[in-house]
């Protein structure tokens, strides 16, 4: 009498765990569709100017062959198109539901910060004016300034205490922390974060992006909120900016899809700390075994939408070069992962920080636009900076 195999069960795990064993140096990404938690590295995507996709491909093969159980590629794109990238494939993947109702530790009190803008905020409201300049003498259309925000701590940042209080304040949020260590670094660099913006999610042969722009920023009361909300709505400037960014996401789109659902007008979503126009895009892929259909194929060809560089893009990414005194890093990249079927999901990296030992590195941005006012854009940054500061407990440095 033959003995039948034994069917080893998959292992169950709960998000509220994934999170709990998340160290410096994994990868974690949680979104509306599942927490993944991936440690150790298989293999490195050996980094390359331009498209990573190509490459990739290659190592989930192999790594399929060499016997990975679940290979995927996960990891983190700078926002620049010869940015570096710092993407894996990791030796061991574990998986959840959705991460809802998890805890948080609270932020340490009495750690003392010392903040730095970069530029001063008279600065950033002068390149404004600039870029307004070059909107009025018909170079740009749109062009997405950003600043940063560096913290220094009295004592090291813990990160997963970090990311922890990020997920919990927003569940709802493509949540993330990716090993981004570059030579040089004096201690571990990750970049954690909590983004509003699904830059593109690939089921099978569904696709769907949903950029943002156009925003304002979150008061608490009820009634201002909602005066915020028709004031979005309602915003010649504001919708206008979004048409820019969400006509150009259904361009790229259709040419990898056969059918594309573009809604007429974009919504309102709210995160904790601001209101953001939304359209949210669905396609159908035409051919979904071709290798730039993959997750990370169609990112890197939406990557960077007009929602964090302008349009035209060529002449934005100059405006931004001479107009912006750092270097963006990985804000305003792209962070996510990708699997040897073709599934997976990459989140625009915004509402992020670039942490290193006692050092913190955040950037926001504010899309200008003909009628952009300077002052309304500084504050608009400031807005955005909130995620971030409410979760390392940091009075309001912005």
């Amino acid at each position: 009498m033959s003995i039948p195999a034994l069917v080893r069960p998959s292992p169950v795990h709960r998000a509220a765990d994934l999170l709990a064993a998340y160290l410096p140096g994994s990868f974690y990404f949680s979104s509306p569709r599942g927490t993944l938690l991936a440690d150790g590295v298989h293999t490195r995507v050996r980094p390359g100017s331009g498209a990573q996709a190509p490459a990739a491909a290659g190592a989930l093969e192999a790594a399929a062959t060499a016997g990975v159980a679940e290979p995927l590629v996960a990891g983190a794109v700078g926002f620049r198109p010869e940015a570096a990238a710092g993407l894996v494939v990791p030796a061991v993947v574990r998986r959840a539901g959705a991460a809802t109702g998890v805890r948080a530790p609270a932020a340490e009190s009495g750690t003392v910060w010392t903040a730095t803008p970069r530029p001063e905020p008279a600065r950033y409201a002068d390149a404004v004016r600039r870029a307004l300049e070059l909107i009025g003498d018909g170079e740009l259309r749109k062009v997405v300034l950003a600043r940063c925000l560096e913290l220094s701590a009295d004592t090291p940042v813990w990160v997963p205490a970090l990311l922890a209080r990020l997920v919990r304040a927003d569940p709802s949020a493509y949540a993330f922390a990716a090993d981004v260590t570059a030579p040089g670094d004096p201690a571990p660099r990750t970049l954690v974060g909590a983004s509003p913006e699904l830059l593109v999610s690939r089921r099978g042969a569904t696709v769907v992006a949903n950029p943002l722009a156009g925003s304002a920023p979150r008061s608490g009361d009820a009634a201002l909120d909602r005066e915020r909300i028709a004031g979005l709505r309602a915003s010649a400037k504001d919708l206008g900016e979004h048409a820019h960014t969400a006509a150009q996401v259904a361009e790229v789109l259709g040419r990898f899809c056969v059918d594309l659902e573009v809604p007429a007008g974009p919504e309102v979503i709210g995160t904790p700390t601001m209101w953001h126009l939304s359209t949210r895009i669905t396609g159908r892929l035409a051919d979904p075994a071709d290798p730039a259909c993959s997750a990370l194929g169609l990112a890197e060809a939406l990557h960077p939408t007009p929602a964090v560089c302008g349009v035209p893009e060529a002449g934005a990414l100059s405006a931004i070069e001479a107009l912006e005194p750092e270097d963006r890093g990985y804000y305003a990249g792209m962070v996510g992962w990708s699997g040897l079927d073709g599934d997976g999901e990459w989140a625009v990296t915004i509402r992020s920080a670039e942490v290193c030992d006692r050092t913190v590195r955040l950037f926001a941005g504010a899309g200008v636009v003909a009628g952009s006012d300077p002052a309304a854009e500084l504050a608009e940054t400031s807005a955005k900076f909130r995620t971030l500061l409410s979760a390392l407990d940091v009075a309001d440095a912005a």
